[in-house]
């Protein structure tokens, strides 16, 4: 080996050596905690979530109709969405503009315009199921570790206790519960994507700052992998020139680092690529991170044809929403009712926490002809731009997957000719744009995604396949760090003994 490739050699040591005493902490904390995250999510409130717990929805009490109900609210122009559901045990109008919610009580018409102290309590309580007696309130002044995220955006919140740990957090702006915790969810949140993140109050209330720090730090924690990756092969020895408890061997170390670097031979480039594609994450490359388009996007044209122009609630007069109802199977217990649009026809769009019905106003339509009239909304909508083809998928694709499958199937998928080669995933019940995929963001779907999650088709659509690879992969970076730490303890210790 030349003088110059063992200066070059030398000083990958000194460097990876000297990274590894400075992270190994770190990286050892983001492997622990990355396992948690396949199983535990950070607390937060999702649709299913309001289904669940909503009461079901007695459309017998509702005396005021949606022409009405606009009327009331002054509503000039179409909301971006009209729901029925059940607030504080009445049915209610909720009308979405975008800026704001305006409420409306569906069985007398009187507007729903203040939250007090006690309707909130009493929205928390019904979330829990509990006493509200038993609650302990507290206002937020500024935002907690749950809260943290969207605090701006929910603020003023009252945070309702209870002693088996259940945290409900009212907006009382809005009366609606935006945020919910349990002491399992919240030691769950905090050894997995609290840790993971980075995700400390005191940190991520400084955004630019927190966003930095990872950046910055997931940098240096892939140089340092790819350091330790070179030291490593450029050591290692085919023909076994070293010798190991008196044999012959590859690996030139004994105890600790003769571990590191066999674990780092195995898992040195997993290790590398998460770090590198956590970096990815946080978009420090904004150039190289497009993503495809979506609603409110460069094809908001799209979201616009599928549900055409705006029928307005006088369009639902052919129809009223008792009828809509008596229209449900009988074993459907009906949570909430919206008012949408259908590639321009009025339909009720019926929930509960375990599917969603549609209710043509003006009849129902065979399942070929409603896809029919998405495919040609769509093909009308990107025009002049041509589409190459239109498939209906019952399954996953590589750009459209769920490891959790809350994404709906079957959807329709459109295959654009135009540069970005674009996906659309439409589905076809309901009309709504579900998923977007553009070649513009490779690197999010392939050095983020991919590389990060490992979210390939296959491995999700035969589980455990993707827990046993991913675990497996987790743990041998588990142990390379472990080593690390034990080598970087031995290390210093070392120094300040001889110092001493």
């Amino acid at each position: 080996m030349g003088r110059s490739l063992k200066l070059l050699r030398k000083f990958a040591v000194f460097c990876h050596r000297w990274m590894g005493v400075t992270f190994c902490l770190l990286f050892l904390w983001w492997f622990v905690s990355g396992i948690f995250m396949m199983y535990w999510r950070m607390p937060n409130v999702e649709d299913a979530d309001r289904l669940l717990r909503a009461q079901t929805l007695d459309v017998s009490r509702i005396r005021i109709s949606p022409a009405k109900a606009a009327d009331i609210v002054g509503a000039h122009s179409a909301p971006d969405h009209l729901l029925l559901s059940t607030f504080n045990g009445r049915p209610v109008y909720v009308f979405d503009f975008g800026a704001g919610k305006s409420m409306v009580n569906a069985d007398d018409g009187s507007d729903v315009e203040v939250f007090s102290p006690e309707l909130n309590l009493r929205t928390a309580a019904a979330w829990t199921g509990q006493a509200a007696s038993a609650a302990k309130v507290e206002t937020l002044q500024e935002p907690d570790q749950w809260t943290v995220n969207n605090f701006g955006n929910i603020a003023p919140v009252t945070k309702y206790s209870w002693p088996n740990g259940e945290d409900v957090y009212v907006s009382e702006g809005t009366g609606e519960v935006v945020q919910y915790t349990t002491t399992a969810s919240r030691i769950g949140g905090y050894l997995g994507p609290v840790a993971h993140w980075l995700y400390f109050t005191p940190l991520r209330k400084n955004g630019e700052l927190w966003s930095q720090i990872v950046i910055w730090t997931s940098g240096i924690g892939t140089i340092m992998s790819i350091l330790g990756l070179i030291v490593g092969l450029s050591f290692y020895s085919p023909s076994q020139r070293y010798r190991h408890d008196g044999v012959p061997s590859s690996v030139p170390y004994a105890g600790q680092r003769r571990l590191h670097m066999i674990f780092g031979l195995f898992f040195g480039l997993v290790t590398c690529t998460w770090a590198f594609s956590g970096m990815l994450s946080m978009e420090p490359f904004p150039s190289l991170s497009g993503r495809g388009p979506r609603r409110g996007g460069a094809r908001a044209d799209i979201v616009e044809a599928l549900h055409g122009s705006e029928a307005g609630v006088a369009g639902f007069a052919k129809l009223t929403v008792q009828e809509a109802v008596a229209r449900l199977d009988k074993g459907f217990p009906l949570k909430e009712l919206e008012l949408a649009t259908f590639v321009g026809e009025p339909v009720y769009i019926a929930r509960n926490e375990k599917g969603t019905r549609v209710i043509p106003v003006n009849g129902p339509l065979a399942q070929d002809v409603q896809r029919a009239r998405v495919v040609t909304a769509v093909r009308d909508a990107v025009s002049p731009v041509r589409v190459d083809r239109v498939q209906l998928l019952t399954e996953y694709d590589a750009y459209y997957l769920d490891r959790h499958k809350e994404k709906p199937l079957p959807v329709l998928r459109f295959e654009l000719a135009d540069e970005g080669r674009s996906r659309y995933y439409v589905d076809p019940s309901t009309a709504e744009l579900v998923g977007t995929y553009n070649s513009r963001g490779w690197v999010t779907r392939w050095l983020y995604h991919a590389l990060h999650s490992i979210d390939l088709p296959w491995l999700y659509r035969y589980r455990p396949a993707w827990d046993i690879v991913v675990l497996a992969l987790m743990l041998g970076g588990t142990a390379l760090c472990v080593t690390s730490v034990i080598i970087a303890w031995q290390y210093l210790g070392g120094k300040f003994s001889r110092r001493a």
